[in-house]
């Protein structure tokens, strides 16, 4: 079993892989605004491609949290050094699956940015006009069919781990002890990002199986439209 020292010291390194690449993005022209407008168009792309998801009663307030916190626009890893700092805190508090899903989240986060990162490089000026067709060329162009596969696994994982922490004993409890130290620290965003999956998932009542299924075997699908294994046509 993972201890928790070395679930802090692989979030420790993803923290350090992030700020590598933000310092590249901060290195371009218009670099922030670029990225924050291809997360965005690429939020909404998961809203179009998921809609019937979002519209099950069932599964909003789950597909809501999923597409735009694990799957969207949002960045976990921009307060790195608050992370740092409140690492002892969340390895006090919180059990191992706590602290691996806290690592899987902002790991989801660093490839999320990598692979922006390469793409935005792809799309240049076009990022500012983008359509599905634009967006799809720059997947091509990209490729790092590894990284995506890597990505989906993980956003699975990650569904499967905040599924598993709504059935542990006293998660609750361990998120609100969480709760001051994180404001204190300035991580309200990700201590509210912990309470909302809980929450979300746990309103689920053992349904999120079928809902994560769902939602990485879609995304699956289009990977390998777009980027069918080498030797295999698009499916």
């Amino acid at each position: 079993m993972t201890t928790k020292n070395e679930i802090a010291k692989r979030i420790e390194s993803l923290l350090d892989a992030s700020a590598e690449l933000r310092a590249r993005l901060a290195a371009r022209p218009q670099g922030e605004a670029a990225r924050d407008a291809l997360r965005l168009w690429q939020a909404e792309r998961l809203q179009r491609e998921h809609a019937h998801i979002v519209a099950n009663p069932l599964y909003t307030k789950t597909a809501t949290f999923f597409l735009s916190d694990i799957y969207g626009p949002k960045d976990l890893s921009r307060h790195e050094e608050e992370v740092r700092r409140i690492l002892p805190v969340m390895k006090a508090v919180l059990p191992e699956a706590g602290l691996e899903t806290v690592a899987d989240a902002i790991e989801v986060n660093t490839i999320s940015e990598s692979l922006d990162t390469d793409m935005l490089e792809a799309l240049g000026q076009g990022v500012f006009a983008l359509d599905i067709d634009k967006w799809v060329a720059a997947y091509k162009k990209v490729g790092r069919r590894a990284d995506r596969e890597r990505q989906i696994a993980l956003i699975a994982s990650l569904g499967r781990s905040l599924d598993r922490l709504t059935r542990k004993p006293f998660i609750g409890t361990a998120l609100s002890m969480m709760k001051k130290p994180a404001e204190v620290a300035g991580l309200a965003e990700l201590q509210s990002f912990l309470e909302r999956g809980y929450d979300a998932f746990h309103s689920m009542k053992g349904s999120s199986a079928a809902f994560v299924r769902g939602v990485t075997e879609r995304e699956t699908q289009l990977m390998n439209e777009w980027l069918p294994k080498e030797g295999a046509g698009a499916l």
